[in-house]
């Protein structure tokens, strides 16, 4: 039987080179966002509801339900947003008004309002993901793709495993919130520093483009 052709597309793996000082930086840049997620878990968010204002189980997992489908359709319009602004102004611009949200939840005095952020932050927050991906993988070399998503997706991992025990601590010691206020205020440092640092920095075809 003779060989198959080979695909002259196909593209071995190999270890970060031109773009590791790239890639090292998001990565540092990730994790600080993770980190931040890790304060807000559903399950300490759940607690902070109940502690805060006595909200049943029942009612805060038909409200974790509503931001679910909202974080979910927030992917698809992440499409549209980032053909028209960037990748990396889809990023910043929709994420830094979810890290608003958040911040400003504990100074909510009732439960009405913190309900209407925490739908307006669910409708934006998540527009990031497919964005940041997107990105790391056209600022990369098509050899280097495989390593650069390990080198992010690991450190945000381990990141986002270490906040839940201080937020959890946090939450013994007061019920005001400070976990979120931490989380929204570590998460506009992420916001401004990415925008800082890869607004100039775009994907081959965004500069085609003109974006």
């Amino acid at each position: 039987m003779p060989d198959e052709p080979l695909d002259a597309s196909a593209v071995s793996a190999e270890p970060l080179r031109k773009s590791r000082t790239i890639v090292l930086t998001l990565a540092a840049l990730f994790s600080l966002d993770a980190f931040a997620g890790g304060f807000v878990v559903q399950s300490l968010l759940a607690l902070w509801l109940f502690q805060r204002f006595g909200l049943s189980l029942a009612a805060t997992g038909a409200i974790f339900f509503l931001t679910g489908i909202l974080s979910a359709g927030s992917y698809l319009v992440a499409v549209q947003i980032s053909k028209r602004i960037g990748l990396v102004n889809t990023m910043v611009f929709t994420h830094l008004p979810s890290s608003l949200c958040l911040l400003l939840i504990p100074f909510m005095p009732s439960l009405g309002p913190v309900i209407v952020l925490l739908l307006i932050r669910s409708a934006l927050s998540q527009m990031d993901v497919p964005t940041r991906t997107s990105y790391v993988m056209a600022v990369v070399s098509p050899g280097e793709r495989a390593a650069a998503a390990s080198v992010t997706a690991v450190p945000r991992s381990l990141a986002a495993a270490a906040s839940p025990m201080l937020a959890g601590s946090l939450l013994a010691m007061s019920g005001f919130g400070w976990p979120l206020l931490i989380a929204g205020a570590l998460k506009i440092v992420y916001d401004i520093l990415l925008l800082a640092m890869f607004r100039k920095v775009r994907p081959p075809e965004e500069r085609l483009e003109g974006l």
